[in-house]
């Protein structure tokens, strides 16, 4: 025990962490329980919060909730939480764990370390912002991932996709324009060599690779269906893959029990998609009544996001720029669509290749409020999230309720110093009104002296 306790000191201090950093880290293993009392709840389904209760956390689960007073031993830290509100951790579903904090320019030529060790360093960052999971929408997390599952670095729970599926010259095409023409027994490009993209083409390859990627650890399985901001060669209106390659990649996908969800904004991209059986639509900035309608009666979900002409929206160069002011232009209409068809909505941040815009992720949270009220807000970024999380089914990597406080449940929790619900810019300032952050049952922040 004592020479694994020493094996992770030295990998934490080789990554980084700063001594105060791993001193805020999981508890003590004496430490059995962990009493929340007199805090008013947020459960991730109500439109206000409670009265005072206490709620003790056994292990990793939430054991008991109520108003009365709850027995503590020996064993049980007691965190006084008057005047503030428990509610569930936070849940990005549209995630990028290694690309999100990561120059696109030092992506591509970086040695692999380096982006390992930068990603390490954003996934704590992630977590100390009160964001306990997340749905990771492309790039190789899997070792991410098993070093987070092993307390060996600080993180969320991810929700891995692997590597994102395209068709040649297709949003996922990472290759330079001297790699084309392409040798059929060619070489890996860049981006396939570090597993951020790989290329597919026609049914049988679409296959191969989703297989390929649900052998490697993938939770779900993510192609893309048309054009894209950051992408090279795809013009926003490029609708991509064919109904028969999108039901290989379904196919393939439920052969595992998982489920195919695809990059894509525009009616023609979302129609074939929905045709070939995808699930779930990442952003759909650009449909239309037909398709939004079309996703009710399939029962599609939208992931949606916000992307709106504000502070956070990072802007884009050249070419890249027109294309993110279509989609900011039709975000509002989108949104508008999927409430009048009741579509389920899911919600998450797409950051991409910026550190600077990743500190703001409960804030972009915040933008949401354009279309929703602060509790429909709120539930959408913990118990929708998590009901989306759920799709997974046996592929999920974590077994237990998440996106709630109800007992039973995993004890993914945030102790807020005010009510979110009255005022939702209390997540956009997560350093100072996150006084507690517990993930798995394990405090990782307490400010409550």
């Amino acid at each position: 025990m004592e020479t694994k306790k020493r094996m992770c000191a030295i990998v934490v201090s080789f990554l980084g962490f700063t001594s105060t950093a791993f001193a805020e880290s999981p508890m003590s293993d004496d430490i059995q329980e962990v009493l929340f009392q007199n805090v008013q709840i947020f459960d991730g389904k109500s439109q206000k919060v409670t009265s005072p209760m206490n709620v003790l956390i056994r292990g990793n689960k939430i054991q008991q909730i109520s108003k009365s007073n709850i027995p503590s031993n020996a064993h049980t830290q007691i965190i006084n939480g008057s005047q503030k509100v428990l509610m569930p951790g936070l849940i990005d579903a549209h995630w990028h764990a290694m690309m999100a904090a990561m120059p696109v320019s030092k992506l591509l030529t970086s040695e692999v370390a380096d982006f390992n060790f930068n990603a390490a360093q954003e996934a704590r960052n992630t977590l100390m912002r009160g964001f306990t999971s997340v749905r990771d929408m492309s790039g190789p997390t899997f070792s991410l991932k098993r070093a987070i599952d092993a307390k060996i670095v600080e993180g969320p729970r991810i929700w891995p996709s692997g590597a994102m599926i395209s068709q040649t010259g297709g949003h996922g095409d990472f290759r330079m324009t001297y790699d084309i023409p392409s040798s059929g027994g060619g070489g890996l490009s860049r981006g396939e060599q570090i597993g951020g993209g790989v290329i597919a083409d026609g049914p049988n390859e679409v296959t191969k690779r989703v297989r390929e990627q649900l052998m490697l650890g993938a939770s779900q399985i993510k192609l893309a269906a048309g054009g894209g901001v950051s992408s090279q060669y795809d013009p926003i209106d490029v609708a991509q893959y064919s109904e028969e390659e999108f039901q290989a990649a379904v196919n393939a996908a439920e052969n595992w029990g998982t489920y195919v969800s695809v990059h894509a904004y525009t009616p023609r991209a979302i129609q074939a998609a929905l045709r070939g059986g995808v699930k779930v639509i990442e952003h759909a900035q650009l449909m239309d009544e037909p398709t939004a309608k079309m996703m009710a009666e399939k029962k599609a979900w939208l992931s949606g996001q916000a992307f709106i002409d504000n502070e956070f929206a990072n802007p884009q160069q050249g070419e890249a720029r027109e294309k993110q002011i279509e989609v900011q232009t039709g975000t509002d209409t989108a949104f508008k669509l999927a409430k009048k068809y009741k579509l389920k909505v899911a919600w998450g941040t797409d950051i991409l290749f910026d550190s600077k815009a990743t500190k703001n992720q409960g804030a972009i949270l915040t933008t949401m409020t354009k279309w929703y009220s602060p509790p429909e807000v709120l539930r959408m970024a913990t118990s929708t999230n998590a009901e989306l999380l759920s799709l997974s089914g046996q592929r999920s990597p974590y077994a237990g309720k998440l996106g709630v406080i109800e007992e039973g449940a995993l004890a993914d929790l945030l102790l807020v110093n005010g009510n979110p619900l009255d005022n939702i810019q209390l997540i956009a300032n997560p350093e100072s009104n996150f006084l507690v952050i517990m993930k798995d049952g394990v405090i990782y922040k307490n400010l409550i002296k």
